[in-house]
């Protein structure tokens, strides 16, 4: 948990200081709306969760109903770039509290 609270930020910082140069091949960005498509249409994954970055990023959580999950940063131009993606994604009823 400590690992990724540590990178996440590194990973944003590194990705708002990048703006012109080309995409390497290994990364995994588009225009927000192609990307949520993309996800929509190839995997069945819905946003479920999202959170603000200092104001210059957005987090969201995708999650299908066979639990196929991926995690987006869009920055303020509207590029979005996949963090992680993986399966058996499961929701803690428990961790939400009374009244959830």
């Amino acid at each position: 948990m400590i690992r990724e609270m540590v990178l996440l930020p590194a990973f944003l910082t590194s990705m708002m200081m990048v703006t012109t140069s080309p995409a390497p091949a290994l990364e995994f960005c588009a225009d927000r709306a192609a990307m949520v498509k993309s996800l929509s249409d190839e995997y069945r994954e819905a946003p479920t969760a999202l959170g603000q970055v200092n104001g210059e990023a957005v987090i969201e959580v995708f999650v299908s109903d066979k639990g196929t999950w991926t995690i987006l940063a869009t920055r303020t131009d509207g590029q979005s770039c996949v963090l992680s993606a993986g399966e058996n994604w499961e929701l803690n009823v428990a961790a939400l509290g009374d009244g959830a």
